[in-house]
């Protein structure tokens, strides 16, 4: 019902306030569209996926509210507020979002809105909560609703619903909970909001020990990297910082790599940053190790591939050069010793003296290190782990420098994709998770205010999203398996038939409005049912999504090959688009965490076969029979 509205301008015959609701989910619109019209409170006049309709229905209809998401397709809900009020003055605009963050409430104050309503507070009571921006008490309800009175006991099929829904919503949040790898979301000001057990088996607490705690507090004095890191993100726009500290828990000193990204509305501000915290304690020994004797520097110096390791007169100039370095920079001995190291760094780095100023810091300090892009002989850059020690003979004397050097451009490029993969995920899991409370708290407590249709609706938008995360947390097992290659497949004998016919009844049940018909050869062959079922929920889910019904799903024995075919009535995907489907993280204009079919490519391929697109609107898995 994108779009749809009821009456026109000021007409508002039942005499109660007009509203239009503006939000991307079908489900959340369905959900406060309900507690809404069940309150008698409002007459909703019109909905809205995304900003630019909002902007046309605050002009056509002139509403008394305007309940506005903020991210949304197209246009958020930030970016078209001047124009909504341009247009509808007398309109009262009040932002409804998942975000939590204050700066976000305050600068949608600043725009015009008259409040700020965060989507974890109860649906029972929006419709209140909306009545107070029009400056008055709440009338008595129309005739036929129930007043929900606080603290009335629900009936028993209420709280059953309740649980059920109550272990949806758990099984999502085990997906920040159960990563391998030390996570926590924190305020713009350094407050850890939540973290998860492997940050809190790091700090040796509980997890609920580090809710509320400032990070520098939380590292015992070692906040200043993160105030830096934050900084960065605040006034410079960076999307991504690392820094190391030390980690000041436990007997033996260690240290710990932190990581940095912020998630930002539309507008580019940031709202809140999720950091990683990796214990590199063991790595950081073994650098350590390397500079406590110089006889041992000598003797891995030239034995060393994946370390440049080599000396530095007073001045900078290359004194020494092993076989990593060559490997790693290109040059050969003979090509670079006697030369300055500054040719390793980037032109503009040489013009600020950066190169210099390292070494001044390696002799004030006794060792510096850091992270940065260096050059190679061929002018690519990569990304380097870098440690400069100053050398001194037994007499004190300053002799030079030891430099160390690591190629770290992959783990740079899978931070990076960790980072995305933590703001996609936290976007995706945002709306079903909205939608299941919601409609949790409707069906506990306004049961008798809705009819059959309403709870039908209702219980269908909760399925849908539960599927959905479902699907959320099969895809980011399966694709941490597979980076971490341990993937295995089970083969046994897998029906064509029932593999296509049990896809089709998972998508029904979770959406039974949807138009999908399976036809199979009735042949059998070897594979992984489990994996190759996931595979094929994946192409029936962004069909779904992002195609149109009906959907045909086909299985067919050509010669030794098996091949599936799914394929749905819409326009098929751009070509641009196109080239970079099965891409990892590649995600088109109406989002999705990017994991789907690079997946099924992955899954086709560990079987000996391949997943393919072929335009308009099909997609493809070809296995051996």
């Amino acid at each position: 019902m994108t779009g749809s509205e009821q009456g026109g301008g000021d007409a508002r015959p039942t005499g109660r306030p007009t509203l239009v609701i503006v939000d991307d989910s079908d489900e959340v619109r369905l959900i406060t569209r309900s507690s809404l019209d069940s309150s008698g409170l409002f007459e909703i006049v019109g909905e809205a996926a995304d900003g630019a309709e909002a902007i046309t229905l605050a002009y056509r209809l002139q509403p008394t509210v305007m309940l506005l998401d903020t991210s949304m397709p197209t246009m958020d809900g930030l970016e078209a507020l001047p124009a909504i009020l341009t247009l509808s003055p007398e309109t009262r605009v009040v932002i409804y979002t998942g975000f939590e963050e204050r700066g976000l409430a305050d600068r949608a104050r600043a725009e015009g809105a008259v409040d700020f309503i965060e989507k974890s507070l109860p649906i029972r009571e929006l419709p209140q909560r909306l009545w107070q921006v029009m400056d008055g008490a709440a009338p008595a309800p129309a005739a036929g609703l129930r007043v929900v009175k606080q603290g009335a006991e629900p009936d028993h099929r209420a709280a059953a619903d309740q649980e059920v829904l109550d272990e949806h919503l758990e099984r999502f949040r085990e997906v920040f909970e159960q990563a391998a790898i030390g996570m926590a979301t924190l305020t713009l000001n350094g407050s850890v909001v939540r973290g998860n057990a492997a940050l809190a088996q790091l700090m040796g607490c509980a997890p609920s020990d580090l809710v509320g705690v400032d990070y520098g507090v939380l590292m015992r004095g070692h906040g200043d990297h993160l105030d830096d890191g934050l900084a960065s993100i605040i006034e410079l726009g960076s999307d991504l910082v690392s820094f190391e500290h030390p980690l000041p828990i436990g007997d033996a000193p260690g240290t710990v790599r932190v990581t940095l990204a912020p998630v930002r509305d539309s507008q580019g501000q940031p709202l809140y940053v999720f950091a990683q915290v990796e214990d590199i304690s063991a790595q950081r020994r073994v650098e350590n190790e390397l500079r406590q004797s110089e006889e041992r520097f000598r003797l891995l110096v030239t034995a060393v591939r994946d370390y440049a390791i080599f000396m530095l007169d007073p001045d900078g100039q290359v004194m020494s050069w092993n076989a990593g370095a060559r490997r790693i920079k290109g040059y050969a001995a003979s090509e670079i010793v006697g030369r300055h190291f500054r040719v390793f760094y980037p032109s503009e780095e040489q013009a600020s003296g950066h190169p210099e100023h390292n070494l001044e810091l390696a002799l004030r300090l006794g060792s510096y290190a850091e992270e940065g892009w260096r050059v190679r002989k061929d002018g690519s850059r990569f990304w380097a782990s870098v440690v400069i020690t100053a050398v001194h003979d037994e007499r004190g004397r300053h002799v030079g420098f030891s430099k160390v050097t690591r190629d770290q451009t992959s783990q740079q490029e899978a931070i990076e994709q960790r980072a995305h993969l933590l703001a996609v995920t936290a976007h995706e899991l945002r709306s079903p998770a909205a939608a299941i409370e919601g409609a949790a708290t409707l069906l506990a407590h306004d049961q008798e205010n809705l009819d059959d249709e309403h709870r039908a609706r209702l219980l269908g938008a909760i399925s849908a999203s539960a599927h959905r995360l479902h699907r959320l947390a099969a895809d980011l097992g399966a694709a941490s398996r597979l980076q971490s290659d341990t993937l295995a497949l089970v083969s046994e004998d897998v029906s064509l038939q029932r593999l296509l016919g049990s896809a089709v009844e998972r998508a029904a049940a979770a959406d039974p409005g949807l138009e999908i018909s399976a036809d199979a050869d009735d042949v059998t062959f070897t594979g992984d049912p489990a994996r190759l079922g996931q595979a094929v929920d994946n192409l029936l889910d962004n069909a779904v999504r992002h195609g149109r019904m009906p959907v045909t799903l086909t299985g067919r024995l050509t010669g030794s090959r098996v091949t599936i075919a799914v394929r749905d009535a819409g326009a098929g995907v751009d070509e641009v688009v196109a080239s970079r489907l099965f891409e990892r993280f590649a995600s088109g204009p109406r989002g999705g965490t990017g994991l789907g079919l690079y997946l099924v490519r992955e899954i086709a391929r560990r079987h000996g076969g391949e997943a393919t697109y072929e335009a308009p609107g099909t997609f493809v898995i070809d296995l051996p029979a």
